[in-house]
């Protein structure tokens, strides 16, 4: 199988579309191509910031399978870390800058998600399909692989990849379901150990809290356009196989049928989960001190001309080089006025596992 220009792989099984017919960086003209039945189906990536470029198509042909073709395939070559952005002390830095503004009594923000990047070189071209594959084995998570030209000259070639837990929001009919994620912890090889993290998550006020920031935000979102609400009254413990969550599960009716799947994604992202609260004073912070992110913490997913869809957040992700002979990878945490900023740094290293392994990078 070559590289398609869109695959998402999960539990419920996958779409994969090859080929662009139509590019749509702006957001609006997606759609719009999908209300007024240009397009059967868009696909792609939101950014971060919605206000840049997108990375949505009108694809040549799109299948939904059961899984992907699961081919065997060269293994990877050497991967290795040749840079950090921000190093771990600058990032320490920006997680006590927002803690002094979270603890202000003028400061209205609550919480804050800062992220950092790890930049890596391969020592030839990394097959694009054969990561995939990799990341696909976790069965608890969401594989994806977007080509990212749709959003202009500088992305041209590139492709976000990464599997990600977190599901933004899904359409089938008039039922919406949502399943935030916000507290975490490191799985351990050790059972013993492995469960004692996950019960201290569970019980930690700091995650707790954290988590509970981005449930009321998405009840706040979600209220005016669902009927028949229903939130989990307490998050439960989710898995990957390099992190414990804290989740809530959220299901809810439209109210309006032409509310589609990417209407829904627009209105929720970006959630407190990889944003902040409130949204835009954090989003603000964000800017000042990561810059663009890019499509990273953005959302990747797919949308009908029927309203149907799916979309995860773009998390445990790197973007690769038109070149395939580097990458960046990201990860964050969210900051709240009982953060530790030793802990926060870990929190990312944790989070950085996911690609890390799939990569075969060593540290």
């Amino acid at each position: 199988m070559s590289e398609p220009s869109f695959a998402l792989a999960g539990p419920d099984g996958a779409v994969i579309a090859d080929g662009v017919h139509t590019a749509y960086p702006r957001l609006a003209d997606a759609r719009a191509a999908l209300a007024c039945g240009d397009a059967s189906i868009v696909l792609g990536a939101l950014p971060f910031d919605l206000t840049r470029p997108a990375a949505l198509m009108r694809p040549e042909s799109v299948r939904f399978t059961a899984a992907l073709p699961g081919e065997t395939r060269y293994d990877l070559p050497a991967v290795r870390v040749v840079g950090e952005c921000p190093p771990a002390d600058e990032h320490r830095s920006r997680i006590v800058e927002a803690l002094r503004r979270l603890v202000d009594p003028a400061d209205e923000m609550h919480k804050v998600v800062l992220a950092r990047a790890l930049e890596l070189e391969a020592d030839a071209p990394i097959d694009a399909m054969a990561l995939l594959d990799r990341l696909a084995q976790d069965h608890t998570a969401s594989a994806y692989l977007v080509d990212l030209t749709a959003a202009g000259a500088a992305f041209a070639g590139t492709v976000l990849i990464g599997a990600s837990p977190e599901l933004l929001v899904a359409r089938r009919g008039d039922v919406v379901t949502c399943r935030p994620f916000a507290g975490s912890a490191p799985r351990s090889p050790d059972p013993a150990t492995d469960r004692a993290n996950g019960a201290a998550l569970a019980a930690s006020a700091k995650n707790l809290h954290e988590h509970q920031l981005v449930v009321d935000q998405m009840r706040e979102a979600l209220e005016p356009l669902c009927a028949d609400l229903r939130i989990a009254p307490r998050p439960e413990l989710s898995s990957t196989s390099a992190v414990w969550h804290l989740s809530t599960p959220i299901t809810g009716q439209i109210r309006e049928t032409s509310l589609t799947a990417l209407d829904l994604a627009v209105a929720l992202h970006p959630t407190p989960a990889v944003g902040g609260v409130p949204p835009a004073a954090a989003a603000a912070l964000i800017n000042d001190l990561e810059g663009d992110r890019g499509f990273y913490a953005g959302a990747v997913g797919w949308c009908r001309a029927d309203g149907d869809g799916k979309w995860v957040v773009s998390i445990r992700c790197a973007e690769l080089s038109a070149d395939r002979r580097t990458a960046v990878a990201r990860a964050g945490g969210g900051i709240v006025a009982e953060s530790d900023p030793d802990d926060e740094i870990a929190e990312t290293i944790t989070k950085f596992r996911t690609i890390m392994t799939a990569l075969g990078v060593k540290r």
